[in-house]
């Protein structure tokens, strides 16, 4: 049975600093009183990506835990910004904040997905106080250029399907190589995460511009890293999801920052490649026991 992608959780709204209103969804807002998980999706992707696995920590019998799932400004329910150039990092990282301020959060656990992991590294360094514990899902402060152009490729491939059922064929022609852990049902319900139907069909739920930014980028030569906003992580407990299949972060990279933490652990995701589902396998059992461990 297709998950249910529009139940478990409260819908809120926030307002940023330059007015935008964005979405995010609450799960096991009941449980305010524990320490809350808030997740960061990837560049192009949005709350529903931890929909899965939110509900499965919401919901757990013996420690049950509220978690937060924002749509970054141009992505999902949020609105998109007139301003091209503020989809960027820096830009919202303080969106991030301006969602901890309006919920009251002061501390919490962070899962951050890809670009969610890089806006981790700024808030690092903005208000460290805010991570009690910090998961970068196939993330680093190096990011190789294999991946980088990778996913220029898929995005430039990338066309609007015809149906849903189109919609899961294509993302598994497209990523299934790096996925063999995937289950059919697992790409349909990758495509009910990624696409929204409008009047003009089944489209990507963000905003083109974000995607057209990714694709004209120049990737000749290597990006700064971010080994210094990384040292401001190491107050915190934390865990590095790799990839079995990633082309984004390689195990070297993985290494080295496991030997600059002194309070990190890894976890690779089998028969996975760059951004691993968290709600497949035993990963969320992992997760877990992380969370409990940071709370």
């Amino acid at each position: 049975m297709m998950t249910d992608f529009g139940t478990g959780f409260v819908a809120r709204t926030i307002t940023t600093a330059d007015g935008l209103r964005l979405h995010a969804r609450d799960y096991g807002s009941a449980h305010a009183g524990t320490l809350p998980v808030i997740c960061l999706p990837g560049l192009t992707r949005n709350s529903r990506d931890f929909h899965q696995l939110a509900i499965i920590l919401s919901t757990n019998p013996q420690s049950p835990r509220r978690i937060i799932a924002l749509d970054y400004r141009g992505r999902g329910l949020s609105d998109w910004d007139d301003n091209k150039a503020n989809y960027n990092i820096a830009v919202e990282a303080q969106d991030v904040l301006a969602l901890c301020e309006t919920l009251g959060i002061h501390h919490a656990i962070f899962i951050g997905t890809s670009r969610g992991g890089l806006i981790l590294h700024l808030i690092a360094v903005m208000k460290p106080e805010l991570l009690a514990g910090v998961v970068l899902n196939d993330v680093g402060p190096v990011l190789e250029l294999a991946g980088l152009r990778h996913i220029q490729d898929y995005l430039g491939k990338a066309r609007q399907p015809d149906s849903w059922d189109d919609a899961g064929r294509m993302l598994r022609e497209l990523h299934g190589r790096d996925f063999a852990a995937l289950s059919a049902a697992d790409w349909q319900e990758m495509a009910q995460a990624i696409y929204r139907e409008t009047g003009d069909g089944i489209v990507s739920d963000f905003d083109p511009a974000i995607g057209e930014a990714m694709k004209a980028a120049d990737f000749s030569n290597p990006l700064p890293d971010l080994w210094t906003q990384f040292a401001a992580m190491t107050a915190a407990p934390l865990l590095i999801v790799r990839g079995e299949n990633s082309k984004l972060l390689s195990e070297e990279t993985v290494l080295e920052m496991l030997r600059r933490h002194p309070d990190s652990v890894r976890l690779t995701a089998r028969q996975q490649g760059h951004a691993p589902l968290l709600h497949v396998d035993s990963i969320p059992s992992q997760l877990e026991r992380f969370i409990e461990e940071c709370a």
